[in-house]
């Protein structure tokens, strides 16, 4: 579908040409009309499949047609790239409008809270925060969100992850009740059902399925303990030429140990986690997309919503414990038609997630183990426990069955001879706990009893 046939504001059509957008994707040929038509939207998509140009050109359109005072719009985030990254996408759609936008979030100095403050206070066509720096903000009172037209929760299913349900709940409390509320998320689990019902008024509901990894994709997965991880990884990468790389780890904690691991190996790499500063976290990713270092050591902030082209390899350091984060994480690679490479490694914890990783597959994946073959030792064999629901699984004793784990059949058993209650039959073999637990029930020795006079 075209975008002309959208029946858009003709500056927005502009902008839409300006960006080179040819045709609509499927969640923005489906978003956009009831998003024109004031409909509030609950929409399932994954990562680059145009979610945020699917909200954003109604918003512009609708900004093209109105004057704001104060704010029109309000997109919340997870994370500070994101906030980041969608306001450079207003600020190259919204010259042809004439919006205004500003992103707010935290890690930054005193010049940007001052700045956003000043935002903040004067109003912008759109606001895009992350939930935590927007509360800071409305708790000192000079905010005013009493214009605000349109709600977006973009990534909703992560903020929901990272625990900002009630920072979101608390946010809404300062909006008005009379507005359009959007809610975007790459998966749909319960929890995004639950806040849709208390937030969202007759929804219309767009549910795209994941879809499948594309094809130009190279999916590797190897058997590997973690010690082995870095040393495989360093062979894997060997014939490689121009590596541009995200490693993914699951673990903050697990960031700069990697970088300072991969520095020694003669490999020039950097981190961003949740952890670094923001001036520094926006250096670093500024650097990797001008190829000033081949390896990105992130964690799943990266995995979403981040638009880095030209990948050749995405590295699985652990296994994402959902299968969509999977999707979401090699999905970096191979955009634009090129192909890339996707390296997941597999060690004893992280088995039963592959299994997920199948079921969503609907195919068994080829799992490699070099290790050995590499003199690094061998790799764990692939038995990945598997849990039925509702069975208790944990704190469960199972019954002696002696030294070679062998119990004789009942009828071979010594049995207690008649006139031996309270000892074992000869032959018997010994209950290594009898003699503790009959001493607990021995009465107490009269030494040690106070004595009784009368005794005496």
């Amino acid at each position: 579908m075209n975008f002309n046939e959208f029946e858009l504001h003709e500056d927005v059509l502009s902008a839409v040409d300006s960006m080179n957008y040819q045709q609509a994707t499927p969640i923005q040929e489906q978003a956009i009309p009831h998003i024109i038509n004031g409909k509030d939207l609950l929409a399932c998509a994954q990562t680059g499949t145009g979610k945020t140009a699917a909200y954003l050109i109604p918003i512009l359109d609708k900004v093209a047609h109105q004057a704001n005072v104060h704010t029109g719009a309000l997109i919340l985030v997870p994370t500070r790239e994101l906030a980041v990254q969608i306001d450079q996408q207003i600020q190259g759609l919204g010259y042809f409008v004439g919006a205004t936008s500003i992103a707010v979030y935290g890690g930054n100095k005193g010049p940007e809270w001052d700045q956003q403050k000043k935002a903040l206070t004067q109003g912008a066509d759109i606001i895009i925060a992350t939930p935590g720096r927007l509360i800071a903000h409305l708790q000192l009172g000079y905010v005013s969100f009493k214009d605000v037209k349109h709600l977006v929760l973009d990534e909703a299913d992560r903020m929901l992850d990272m625990g900002f349900l009630s920072d979101i709940l608390k946010i809404m409390s300062y909006l008005p009740t009379e507005r359009q509320t959007l809610m975007f998320s790459a998966t749909m689990p319960s929890k995004i059902g639950e806040l849709a019902k208390r937030i969202l008024r007759n929804p219309e509901e767009i549910r795209l399925a994941v879809s499948r990894p594309a094809e130009r994709i190279d999916q590797q997965f190897y058997l590997a303990k973690d010690e082995q991880k870095l040393p495989l990884l360093i062979h894997l990468l060997k014939q490689v030429q121009s590596t541009s790389m995200v490693l993914f780890t699951s673990r903050k904690s697990n960031v700069e140990p990697i970088v300072r691991s991969l520095k020694k190996l003669g490999m020039g790499a950097h981190g961003i986690s949740s952890d670094s500063e923001q001036a520094e976290r926006e250096i670093v990713l500024r650097d990797f997309k001008n190829r000033q270092f081949p390896i990105l050591v992130a964690t799943d902030v990266l995995s979403r919503g981040i638009d880095i082209d030209n990948l050749s390899h995405v590295v699985n350091y652990d296994v994402p414990r959902d299968p969509e984060d999977y999707v979401h994480r090699i999905g970096r690679t191979a955009r634009a038609e090129s192909k890339g490479t996707a390296i997941t490694f597999i060690n004893e914890q992280d088995q039963k997630y592959v299994l997920k990783i199948e079921r969503l597959f609907e195919k068994e994946i080829e799992k490699r183990a070099i290790t050995a073959e590499l003199g690094l030792g061998e790799a764990p064999d692939f038995a990945p426990q598997r849990y039925k629901p509702g069975r208790r699984t944990t704190n469960v004793k199972k019954k002696s069955a002696g030294p070679l784990g062998n119990r004789p059949p009942r009828e071979e058993r010594p049995r207690e001879t008649a006139g031996t209650e309270g000892k074992i039959a000869e032959g018997a073999p010994r209950d290594a706990n009898a003699k503790r637990r009959n001493k607990r029930r021995r009465p107490k020795k009269e030494q040690n009893s106070p004595v009784n006079p009368t005794q005496a």
